[in-house]
């Protein structure tokens, strides 16, 4: 049985509703990042980065929400599509954008926005435009075709729908009029029985919910190191 690391970020939600959706059997172990669970060695032992999600699958050990999606479609073979050298190559880019795009861009629009210490306007400025660039990206594409890649639902479009949901927290309630397609494939995602039982499974676990002086800690270490 899959061992599934989580939280209720975006990035663990992506691989909970691709278990769902799989009908994978799996095991769900509550990663509370407020609480300093990913900075553990039990934890570090599976994930040196000390992020959320992880899986371990007998002998495999992937994190990485990205490359955890690439491992379990290509594994089941379910929810990738016809594997063809177009086709292929479509998928990897797309999941490559959010990984190394989306993901980081609207992270970064959130904290600044949301949790650093102080209201930067320079920085708030720069993350939000680059996730709402990306985005745009997303939406013009949408435009065009129903899914991110060939004519039916895969993991590019899980990986797209983890991000999306969050738009606005990352950019304001205001920011869906800007992204119709994309807001089309999020409500879309959302409304499927598997995400449900996905987005349910944060209630699960008695999170810690107060971002408290020592959840700042846990979760942003940089306050409490200096590099230079």
């Amino acid at each position: 049985m899959i061992k599934f690391y989580y939280s209720g970020a975006p990035n663990p939600m992506k691989v909970a509703l691709f278990l769902e959706e799989a009908g994978l059997p799996y095991e769900a172990i509550p990663v509370d990042t407020r609480r300093g669970d990913q900075h553990k060695p039990a934890y570090l032992a599976v994930n040196p980065n000390a992020k959320v999600p992880s899986i371990v699958d007998g002998d495999a050990v992937v994190f990485d929400s990205s490359a955890i999606l690439l491992y379990l479609g290509e594994k089941t073979g379910k929810f990738v599509p016809q594997n063809t050298p177009k086709l292929r190559g479509e998928l990897l880019s797309w999941m490559m954008f959010v990984g190394t795009g989306v993901g980081p861009y609207t992270g970064q629009s959130v904290h600044f926005r949301n949790y650093a210490p102080e209201k930067i306007p320079y920085a708030i400025n720069r993350y939000a435009y680059e996730a709402q660039r990306h985005f745009g990206i997303l939406n013009e594409r949408l435009g065009k075709q129903t899914y991110m890649v060939g004519d039916s639902y895969t993991i590019a479009d899980m990986n797209v729908w983890g991000w999306a949901r969050l738009i606005p927290v990352a950019l304001g309630e205001e920011a869906w009029a800007k992204f119709p397609h994309l807001k089309r494939l999020a409500d879309e995602i959302s409304a499927r029985p598997a995400a449900a039982r996905a987005i349910a499974l944060k209630d699960k676990h008695a999170f810690k919910a107060e971002m408290d002086d020592e959840a700042r800690r846990n979760m942003f270490r940089h306050m409490n190191e200096k590099v230079a």
